[in-house]
């Protein structure tokens, strides 16, 4: 087989898997209609149809679902033999692709990336931030970060952060003329800043903890966001209750910027960790990254 082949053996799979195009070529570093040609060529040569095409997205064909199940997993054996082969240089080198929301990215693997790279000159760590539960596995990510709780079973995982708490906060200037929230029902009572859920699309219902009482409570209110940062942001200007983590907002409460209720109904919970497959061989790199993010409870 030429060589050319393998490459655009390589091109399609990612076709494939993204479904389209424009997100394969964005991935590649190529222009979309180049990479259209790559796949026709590669079709051309097998003398078969590899990918359905549509307005909308791309699929593969049954030759093209045999070429994915068959070839795709030599070329991933091909792959990681190569990065293995970083072991041999005299510092570990090559990119670790790590998924993660927004608050783990910025409170703890900026501070930990900023810290490793200028000892490690020939390490790429590429953050990719996404809110919601992204399958790596399918991505051909090296690792994601999620909460405790939520890391799959059949993944590694290691500990990045301690147990986390969410408050629910207010400006003084809300709280002028209401009472505040005695227990989770009174919620209802307020105007709530909601937290649209990435993984479901639809509400997060504000979670509570007491002894034994286990409470989820669907608020309402005039503001929507997928991000907590703008909901601290709508919460400093008075314009609802928020929840959001203890720890992006414990300096604000200390200069009583913003003010905490129903702190006894809120509870400890696992916190950030980061997991890969376990059948994953970590190259030295990876090792690198995981080292600097490891949690070290003092």
């Amino acid at each position: 087989m030429a060589r050319t082949d393998l490459n655009d053996i390589a091109a399609f799979l990612v076709v494939a898997r993204e479904g389209s195009f424009t997100k394969a070529a964005a991935r590649l570093g190529v222009s979309q209609s180049a990479l259209s040609q790559t796949v026709r060529n590669l079709e051309a040569r097998l003398g078969l149809r590899l990918l359905t095409r549509t307005t909308r997205s791309v699929s593969p064909t049954d030759a093209g679902q045999r070429l994915m199940e068959t070839v795709g997993p030599r070329l991933e054996e091909v792959d990681a033999e190569l990065a293995a082969l970083t072991a041999l240089r005299d510092k570990p080198a090559g990119i670790v692709r790590i998924s993660t929301g927004e608050h783990a990215a910025d409170t703890i693997l900026w501070p930990a990336i900023e810290k490793l790279l200028p000892r490690y000159p020939d390490i790429t760590v590429e953050v990719i931030i996404d809110n919601g539960l992204t399958d790596i596995v399918a991505e051909r990510l090296d690792a994601g970060v999620r909460l405790g709780e939520q890391v799959a079973k059949d993944m590694i995982a290691v500990r990045i952060a301690p147990d986390m708490r969410l408050a629910v906060v207010g400006a003084p200037s809300y709280f002028k003329g209401r009472n505040k929230p005695g227990t989770p029902q009174d919620l209802t009572e307020h105007n709530c800043i909601n937290l649209r859920m990435q993984s479901s699309g639809g509400l997060y219902a504000w979670e509570f903890e007491k002894g034994s009482r286990e409470l989820k409570v669907r608020v309402e209110g005039q503001l929507v966001f997928n991000t907590a940062t703008l909901a601290v942001k709508a919460a400093l200007a008075g314009a609802g209750l928020a929840f959001v983590p203890e720890d992006r907002v414990l300096p604000l409460i200390k200069d009583g910027k913003l003010v905490r209720v129903l702190s006894d109904w809120c509870t400890p919970f696992s916190g950030f960790h980061l997991y890969y497959p376990s059948r994953r061989q970590p190259t030295p790199a990876f090792a690198v990254v995981v080292d600097a993010l490891r949690y070290l409870a003092h």
